[in-house]
């Protein structure tokens, strides 16, 4: 018993201690609770922010493509209040406390990223580029009195460069996103944000090489001219078709001209190359790619074929001129559903619908003298090129057929000003051969018209390319497969005319389609092996530059097709980029299809 009274003033004094950590902790509880409901709150109202910002996006589009800058610019006033609501929710102390917690903390940092990201875009990409949408719309490339205004285009040059580095900085910042604990929600909207950005770069990008160029190509500190090719898709090169018709285009502070037109058979042959040549362009394609004009795009390598026809011209005409552009009659159909029917000197009517048929087979019935069908080749450009200059176009359905003409490879450039064609190259008009990146590895078919006629317009091409990690050290297989057919009547040898099929005279029947297929694989790439309708082929490999070459040549009956296959291995950095390929235009252009293979057999031989 005596022990009692010393342990009642133990017990009291536990029992404040007691009472004050049971309320520290119901303290921490409550602040954990509030961290929570705080944290769960302004995450909601952030998801909203974040969601109103990508709805606008997609309006944003809409009415920029739409030319409705007034709309436009309001709506990117909207996008950036949203973005910075959505950055400053997820910025404040406890949701940077709560970033650091288990499991949670991960997706809270993923999301917060995501807002910085799409705030950084709003202020730095779309806010400057909005400033100049009123004087910078579609109407802006509309010629007046045969003159584009390029002081807009100039205006825009600062606003255009910065929204181009921020939106090259944020495909950086997204990439650099966690995503390797977060919910499937967060990573699918790191994801689509991701992809967004990529797009939207590679356009903006684009965008900003057309502004800074534009200007200063079409005269605006100079006069300018140029060499423009006109591609016969009917007897294909590997960078289009054979030059049936050259002429000179003059710029003049945004006032455009044609001047000297000439047949590109009238240029040449030379007795030797007029610029040296390499050994993989003289052995691929012979050193007539540098002695006639019709031949200066045998190579895929439009760098190579504008510095050719640019020395051609001068000596021909004695006027060295600054660049070099090419475009072929698919195109100008692409044009005509912008300006409409033009009425040629002939009597002929070229539409947007038969304008491919006219001038790459129609023509050589109705007009048998090569000559003629050279004037009439020049005549239809000029028709097409007066009625644009005039301002006589539709200018939303023009920029689409510019666009539609350049996606097809079918629109090519070159500046001989090494800083311009600096900006030009890795665009989609600089003809350049195929590249790898983490994202993409890229492959070029080319084909060359062995025929020496116009039987091109009945070949039909199809190509699928894929890969697949096919071996222990990683490194991706890829299989490119071509196939072509020939399209011609049965009777093509007697029903056609002697100047499309050849008539014999170059060593293949008439009727029939010869054709050269180059292969082309990106840097890094090794050759593996190849086939023909399930058989070993007999081919060429050699390296061009630094891609690795395949090249076979096929004969073709009427009717009869043949696939070729050609297996490449990639480096193992690259082995989860996708794969895809570029291909000569040819009168009809098909989609490259994705391709699945065995790996143990990826080009059969039978």
């Amino acid at each position: 018993m005596s022990d009692l009274p010393e342990s009642r003033p133990a017990a009291a004094h536990r029992g404040p201690r007691a009472r004050v950590v049971l309320w520290i902790v119901v303290a921490l509880v409550l602040l954990l609770i509030f961290a929570v409901a705080w944290v769960g709150a302004r995450g909601l109202l952030a998801k909203h922010h974040l969601e109103q910002s990508v709805a606008l996006v997609s309006t944003l589009r809409t009415q920029i493509t739409g030319a409705d800058t007034t709309a436009a610019q309001r709506t990117a006033k909207q996008l950036e209040d949203h973005a910075a609501s959505a950055r400053s929710l997820t910025g404040d102390p406890i949701w940077g406390a709560a970033q650091s917690t288990p499991f949670f903390g991960t997706n809270l940092r993923a999301v917060r990223d995501v807002a910085v990201v799409v705030d950084d875009v709003a202020t730095g990409a779309v806010r400057p580029t909005a400033g100049v949408l009123g004087d910078l719309n579609q109407e802006a490339f509309r010629p007046d009195n045969g003159r584009i205004d390029l002081q807009p285009l100039a205006d825009a040059q600062p606003a255009v460069a910065r929204a181009t580095k921020t939106l090259s900085e944020a495909v950086d910042a997204a990439d650099d996103i966690d995503t390797t604990s977060t919910l499937s929600p967060v990573t699918s909207a790191v994801n689509q944000l991701r992809n967004a950005l990529a797009t939207v770069a590679r356009q903006a990008s684009t965008a900003n090489k057309v502004v800074q160029l534009a200007p200063v190509m079409l005269g605006h500190d100079g006069n300018r001219s140029y060499v423009l090719l006109f591609q016969n898709n009917a007897e294909l090169r590997a960078g289009g078709g054979i030059p049936g018709a050259v002429a000179l285009l003059q710029a003049k502070d945004g006032a455009i001209s044609l001047g000297n037109q000439a047949a590109g058979s009238s240029f040449g042959p030379y007795d030797k190359p007029v610029l040296p040549l390499s050994a993989a362009t003289t052995s691929l394609y012979g050193d007539i790619t540098g002695r006639y004009m019709q031949d200066v795009n045998l190579t895929p390598r439009f760098d190579v074929t504008g510095a050719l026809a640019r020395e051609m011209w001068k000596q021909k005409f004695g006027q060295q001129v600054d660049g070099v552009l090419a475009i072929d009659p698919v195109t100008l159909g692409y044009i005509l559903r912008a300006t409409g029917p033009v009425q040629l000197p002939t009597g002929d009517t070229l539409t947007s619908d038969n304008a491919a048929k006219l001038l790459l087979s129609d023509v050589y019935a109705k007009y048998p003298d090569p000559a003629v069908q050279d004037a009439f080749f020049a005549s239809a450009a000029s028709a097409v090129f007066e009625k644009v200059s005039s301002g006589g176009f539709d200018t939303k359905a023009f920029i689409a057929a510019l666009t539609d003409g350049t996606k097809d490879g079918r629109l090519r450039l070159w500046s001989a000003d090494e800083a311009e064609q600096k900006q030009i190259a890795g665009t989609a008009v600089a003809g350049t051969l195929p590249t790898a990146s983490a994202r993409t590895r890229e492959f070029g078919v080319y084909l060359n018209d062995g025929t020496a006629a116009k039987m091109d317009y009945y070949l039909d091409k199809k190509v699928s390319v894929g890969s697949s990690v096919c071996r222990k050290d990683g490194r991706p297989t890829s299989v490119v497969e071509v196939t072509l057919k020939n399209t011609a009547p049965a009777d093509a040898a007697t029903s056609l005319p002697s100047y499309v099929t050849g008539g014999g005279y170059f060593g293949t029947e008439p009727g029939k389609i010869k054709t050269l297929v180059a292969v082309y694989a990106p840097p890094g790439s090794i050759y593996l092996e190849a086939s023909q309708d399930g058989k070993g082929a007999a081919l060429q490999t050699v390296t061009d530059g630094e891609h690795p070459v395949a090249q076979i040549q096929t004969l073709l009956e009427p009717g009869q097709s043949t696939t070729f296959r050609v297996a490449f291995l990639g480096e193992a950095k690259f082995a989860k980029a996708g794969v895809q390929a570029e291909s000569t235009p040819g009168v009809r252009q098909t989609k490259v299809e994705p391709l699945q293979f065995d790996c143990a057999e990826p080009v059969p031989v039978g």
